[in-house]
């Protein structure tokens, strides 16, 4: 059996910079990847099959045909072989929530696939195979530090991050995507401009509060939790960055090290979902 983490997906800022003619929006983002984490256990099988467990895992029991079988039978057939593999799927990541969970999910059964199948496809390979499955899907391939730009499916390098402390909260209310989009208003905002590198945590703080999310106001307006959440974010002792992430509704804080950033979960309402910690990054 093998296994493979499928960590949360973070948007330190969104900009909305235009929108195609088949209406899908132009984005530019700098997507990192948080402290924590879905887990996929895969098995040889002589078919197919996806097993769901953890504290979410019963939000996706209506949706017969999961990201990760999509993914499965896609690199199945990219690769000439037959889809057969048990997957369990540990569901830690609420679902609809701005961090890419299910995007997340389906990139580390690409990955977890590929090891199972003995295919040895490149990272490169495997983010075309992924790209007709959802835009968030290619970069979570890598789970590292990267600029998204296009419809989210052209990434380029990020800028070299310093340590720092990530906390993430979710108030417990899912809110969809095209929701979110269909109540935004206004034009676009131009690409931000970033630099080759931030020296540490507070620089690079200022440097994103330079940026925004442009789905953060239509998000609120939906979901009025959010701005209880950012309050109460940017009222922790050391927080240098309070913002929502992606879509919404599950927001994040910056703080100089991974401890504050615990220390800070500890002050939040029980009833929130918070997880805490550093910067996530697989090795290449």
């Amino acid at each position: 059996m093998l296994t493979e983490s499928a960590p949360a997906k973070v948007n330190l800022y969104l900009h909305v910079t235009g929108r195609r003619a088949d209406g899908y929006h132009l984005l530019d983002s700098l997507a990192v990847f948080g402290p924590a984490a879905d887990a996929l256990a895969l098995a040889p099988a002589e078919d197919l099959s996806l097993a769901l467990e953890g504290p979410f895992g019963e939000s996706l029991a209506a949706e017969p045909d999961n990201l990760v079988l999509r993914a499965a039978r896609a690199l199945a057939t990219a690769a000439g072989v037959p889809a057969r593999a048990a997957i369990t799927l540990t569901k830690r990541l609420p679902v609809a929530s701005g961090i890419g969970g299910g995007s997340a999910d389906a990139a580390a059964a690409l990955r977890g696939l590929d090891r199972l199948w003995g295919l040895g496809l490149p990272e490169s390979r495997l983010a075309v195979i992924a790209a007709p499955l959802g835009a968030d899907i290619p970069v979570c391939i890598a789970s590292r530090p990267a600029r998204m730009q296009g419809v989210g499916e052209v990434l380029s390098a990020a800028p070299a991050l310093p340590p720092c402390g990530l906390l993430l909260v979710n108030p417990g209310v899912a809110l969809a995507t095209p929701a979110v989009f269909r109540a935004r208003t206004g034009g676009f905002t131009p690409p931000a401009e970033l630099p080759a590198f931030w020296p540490d945590a507070a620089a690079m703080a200022r440097g994103l509060a330079e940026t925004r999310n442009d789905l953060e106001p239509p998000a609120i307006a939906l979901c009025p939790v959010i701005a209880e959440v950012l309050a109460a974010l940017r009222a922790l002792p050391g927080c240098l960055l309070a913002r929502m992430s992606g879509s919404g509704a599950t927001c994040f804080a910056l703080f100089p090290d991974a401890a504050m950033a615990r220390a800070g979960a500890g002050m939040l309402p029980g009833a929130w979902w918070c997880e805490a910690g550093g910067l996530y990054d697989r090795a290449p």
